[in-house]
């Protein structure tokens, strides 16, 4: 097929919108280049008329080459929810080719940001076999932790039976990453759990998952837990787990922590007046639409189940937060009442925060750069965005082991 065919079939595939994302470009900008003026553009990219095919042909001709052989390293994307992992090693060069992902909403979420991917999302990784995945320098996965059948080799360590890392980690999801570690044996992996895995059982838990990786596979490994408060305005503390099949002087504790004092602010992230509106979460005035403060009945009942735990000694409630503040942590369940990050408001009840306040609050959406594409319901962002990773702390990890990652003839030659 000659390119003019090629250029014509996506054309035809894709619409104005989807191409001008796809050139990264503004509408101005656009406009520049294809010779009409913006409001023509605007009316076209809220697919109000069709443009010529030859205007199409011209945004497909701006759109920049993300070919692999342009790439520095490649990289699969395991467990790997709304990509937040991925973005991290993009920012450095990196190219995904394998991407698993088993909930069908963060599929549709991954695919409407990663249009461009030509590899299909896996669903369950333990019906994937490590024959059947590319060849990969890094691995990455944010997998979520089956703790209890890794926890039980303790108790064959009690009755000193035999066991390697296929029988400590059988059946939970570790497994599945150990089982394509060994088998593909990629240059560096990295993987992300919640701080408490440390701690879990006593520690047994991490000692299994730290002894596969280091005594059983032979990666050198490095481990450290990072609070995201550094970059976003958000407590939240991950462990990162690096290994590299050869010895170097990487180290987690390289990673560049920016030295904001006071840390990030609210503010930063919660929508205001005279900002752009996004009808699906602002009003015209760019404020947060009223559907997101919560109804009396529910503040009322936050304040009384609060009230009664305080009573009883103990710490759970709802959190009230300003915008010089900082969040507490982000969760999956934050669809149910939004109580650990509620925004105070001038009059009433407070509000959740929008979906898009959680894409900025978790690095996803950053000045200059295109908004994050939200598919899904507001249940399902939240969700997504309560399981998913802080984008600059993966970035700032990806930053401190880029020195030691692979790189190809293309990258060097850029670079010499």
């Amino acid at each position: 097929m000659s390119e003019w065919h090629k250029m014509t079939q996506i054309s035809l595939e894709l619409s104005f919108s989807q191409l001008r994302e796809r050139t990264g470009l503004s509408i101005p900008e656009a406009a520049k280049h294809v010779g009409y003026a913006p409001r023509t553009l605007q009316r076209w990219d809220k697919g109000l008329g069709k443009p010529k095919q030859a205007v199409l042909e011209c945004m497909k001709r701006l759109i920049p080459d993300r070919s692999q052989d342009q790439s520095d390293f490649t990289f699969i994307d395991l467990f790997a929810g709304i990509g937040g992992l991925r973005r991290g090693f993009e920012s450095i060069g990196g190219h995904c080719i394998f991407t698993s992902e088993w909930d069908r909403y963060s599929q549709k979420t991954y695919r409407a940001n990663f249009p461009d991917d030509k590899h299909e999302i896996a669903g369950d990784i333990r019906e994937v076999a490590s024959s059947d995945l590319p060849e990969h320098d890094v691995l990455l996965a944010g997998f979520p932790c089956q703790t209890s059948s890794i926890a039980g080799v303790s108790k064959k360590n009690a009755l000193n039976r035999p066991h390697g890392f296929a029988c400590e980690a059988q059946g939970t999801l570790f497994y599945e990453v150990a089982r394509i570690i060994a088998d593909r044996r990629p240059k560096a992996f990295v993987l992300e759990n919640v701080k408490n895995l440390v701690n879990h059982d006593k520690g047994r838990t991490f000692k299994v998952i730290h002894d596969v990786l280091k005594n059983d596979l032979g990666y050198n490994l490095q481990c450290r837990v990072l609070n995201a408060k550094a970059w976003v305005p958000q407590h939240r503390e991950r462990i990162f787990i690096v290994g590299f099949d050869e010895r170097n002087e990487f180290s987690l504790d390289h990673v560049e922590v920016p030295d904001q004092y006071p840390s990030p602010s609210l503010a930063s992230v919660l929508h205001r007046e005279g900002d752009p509106s996004e009808t699906a979460y602002t009003a015209e005035d760019g404020t947060a639409l009223p559907r997101y403060k919560l109804t009396e009945h529910l503040w009322n009942y936050l304040r009384s189940y609060a009230e009664k735990h305080r009573l009883k000694g103990n710490g759970f409630g709802f959190g009230l937060f300003g915008p010089n503040d900082v969040a507490r942590t982000l969760s999956a369940r934050y669809y149910k009442d939004g109580s650990e990050i509620l925004i105070r408001q001038p009059i009433g009840s407070p509000r959740r925060l929008t979906p898009r306040e959680c894409a900025r609050l978790m690095g996803f959406d950053s000045p200059g750069k295109p908004l994050m594409k939200i598919p899904v319901s507001d249940t399902q962002a939240y969700r997504q965005f309560g399981n998913s990773v802080v984008v600059p702390v993966v970035a700032a990890v990806a930053q401190a082991m880029n020195p030691w990652l692979p790189k190809t003839k293309a990258s060097m030659t850029k670079s010499a």
